[in-house]
């Protein structure tokens, strides 16, 4: 990683040291993924400093596109600054993605931060049966990238209102008829394992349209120990919840849902991240390197 500039937990936290933290732990406590592990020094130690390196980039490209419209003479619809955050599942991406949603727009309040996933680009369930591809969930095969390409085209254009498909976690699906709405942000934050990946057949590269991307790593086994204790606690919050995905595994024999997620990793989660993720690690802008108790340890900030 001869490209990176490598810094260590206290390091990194040096950028920002005596900023005001603008999130309470209770808040924190509520914007979370199941499962993960954040506080207030995390905030301070962490975040801060990444926030600040953000808006200077994005000031950067600001300024950029400001010079280029009096080049031009021309008064082109500013792009907004796009950041994209990748990594396996169960590791903290969503976390994250919404945490630098909060402390950007109150550390600047006059931006207009957007948060959305590329879950709603995945293949409905029908469709993915249809296509033969529902045991493939979550493999780039699985989303309409053409869809997405087209999205994309769409924010850096301008345009006033952008629809998109929304995802619905309880349901593990697509929600029929629901949509989310991109409003010409000045930031856009874009979540979800297949940010960075690469197109096998000459598309687009989605992150093309990013100017800034994180990928959030860790060791393999800590990942999946944290998808197994993140899927056991599903079943434990929908028990009486018929209208949850996992209800009837949360009712059923406890050791054959066990087994079935233990599968669900090694078969394909485990296999997606090998294959189609982590190769993409390096392709990000930062990365964020979790040990022991989602802990941040260390940051790797591209340079070149």
């Amino acid at each position: 990683m001869k490209n990176y500039l490598q810094f260590n937990r206290d390091q990194w936290a040096s950028f920002s040291a005596g900023d005001q933290v603008k999130i309470s732990q209770d808040e924190l406590t509520k914007i979370k993924s199941l499962g993960d592990v954040v506080n207030l020094t995390d905030v301070r130690e962490i975040y801060g400093s990444l926030i600040k390196y953000l808006y200077l980039v994005y000031q950067e490209k600001s300024a950029l596109q400001n010079q280029q419209r009096e080049f031009l003479h021309e008064n082109v619809a500013a792009a907004p600054f796009i950041i994209g955050i990748s990594g396996s599942v169960a590791v903290g991406k969503s976390t994250t993605a919404r945490l630098l949603q909060v402390l950007l727009s109150r550390t600047y309040p006059d931006l207009k931060v957007h948060l959305m996933t590329t879950d709603g680009f995945i293949y409905s369930n029908q469709e993915l049966k249809r296509r033969n591809l529902f045991e493939r969930k979550g493999f780039p095969e699985s989303y309409n990238m053409n869809l997405l390409t087209n999205f994309l085209q769409d924010v850096m254009s301008g345009k006033e209102d952008i629809v998109y498909p929304l995802y619905s976690q309880e349901l593990s699906d697509i929600v029929p008829g629901q949509y989310g709405h991109v409003k010409q942000p000045d930031i856009l934050i874009i979540e979800g394992i297949n940010t960075l990946q690469l197109p096998t057949n000459g598309q687009i590269v989605t992150s093309d349209f990013f100017d800034f991307s994180i990928y959030i790593d860790a060791a393999e086994e800590l990942i999946e120990e944290w998808f197994m204790q993140r899927f056991v606690r599903v079943l434990e919050l929908n028990k009486n919840n018929p209208n949850n995905f996992y209800y009837e595994m949360a009712n059923g024999p406890r050791e054959d849902a066990l087994q079935l997620a233990q599968e669900t990793w090694q078969m394909v989660n485990l296999v997606n991240l090998r294959e189609y993720i982590a190769p993409t690690k390096q392709r990000a802008s930062l990365i964020l390197h979790k040990t022991e108790g989602h802990l941040i340890d260390q940051i790797y900030l591209r340079h070149f």
